[in-house]
């Protein structure tokens, strides 16, 4: 790879992907490649299925792509926490390796960057988002549930759409972020999002277009239970580990100490 950093570096957390992340490699390389702008892509690939192996072939015959990961299963959070640690493009985004959103859907997102934000998100809930292939109904349920108690509960209730899986930042507000982002699982982008508004970040919410794939990596009973806990977390401290811990935090002793 030369020393020269490249304009966008885009990347793709990949848990057992091997059926699929060599066809969405080529399907953001065809476009990236049309593309004025230099770019990298950091494949961050857990599991135990072979998705490193193959990007790690891929990546002998193309130096703008990079692999990273572990057998071990450390989370989507985790996954693009180090990412950003080895990115080294002027903005830096993250994307799913099922390609939910399709990746000519940046055409949408740069050009914000352009108008002075700080970080700019995809999202399927506004008018001008287009939903190609709609999630099941008891998973439309669940997101709209899931929804209102993270709002209740974190806030945020100027963003629409806090978990499509198309966000960006310019480079220092990335650095800065996930330098003290901590959720591991599914919940880091809500955790991204509180830690950005907090910060005073300029974000922008663009309508794309998404599909579902009918593959859902979440436990819908344990995962779900996490999924709560991070949120306990995201609001009340990291030392949060499980529900219960919420009344020991919110005691009047703990307040005070």
């Amino acid at each position: 790879m030369n020393g020269k950093d490249p304009h966008l570096s885009l990347i793709v957390p990949a848990y057992n992907e091997a059926r699929s992340i060599l066809g969405t490699l080529a399907e953001m390389q065809v476009y990236l490649d049309r593309q004025s702008y230099s770019y990298e892509i950091l494949v961050v690939a857990d599991g135990t299925d072979g998705t490193r192996d193959l990007v790690r072939q891929h990546a002998l015959k193309d130096q703008r792509v990079q692999v990273h990961g572990s057998a071990e299963r450390g989370g989507k959070g985790r996954g693009v926490r180090l990412g950003v640690a080895h990115a080294r493009g002027k903005l830096i985004g993250f994307v799913d390796a099922d390609n939910k959103t399709p990746i000519e859907e940046l055409d949408r997102v740069l050009p914000w960057f352009d108008h002075g934000y700080d970080m700019v998100i995809g999202s399927r809930a506004l008018a001008e988002s287009t939903v190609e292939r709609s999630q099941r109904l008891y998973r439309q349920i669940g997101s709209r549930v899931f929804k209102l108690g993270m709002h209740l509960l974190v806030g945020l209730w100027s963003i629409q759409d806090t978990q499509c899986g198309f966000k960006f930042f310019r480079k220092t507000v990335a650095k800065d972020l996930f330098s003290r982002q901590r959720i591991d699982g599914y919940m880091f982008d809500v955790e991204i999002l509180h830690l950005a508004l907090q910060s005073g970040c300029l974000i922008k919410e663009v309508g794309v277009r998404w599909r579902d794939d009918g593959d859902s990596r979440l436990e819908l009973v344990a995962g779900n239970w996490r999924n709560f806990v991070d949120l306990l977390r995201i609001r009340f401290g990291p030392q949060i580990t499980s529900a219960t811990e919420i009344w020991t935090a919110e005691t009047p002793s703990s307040r005070a100490a």
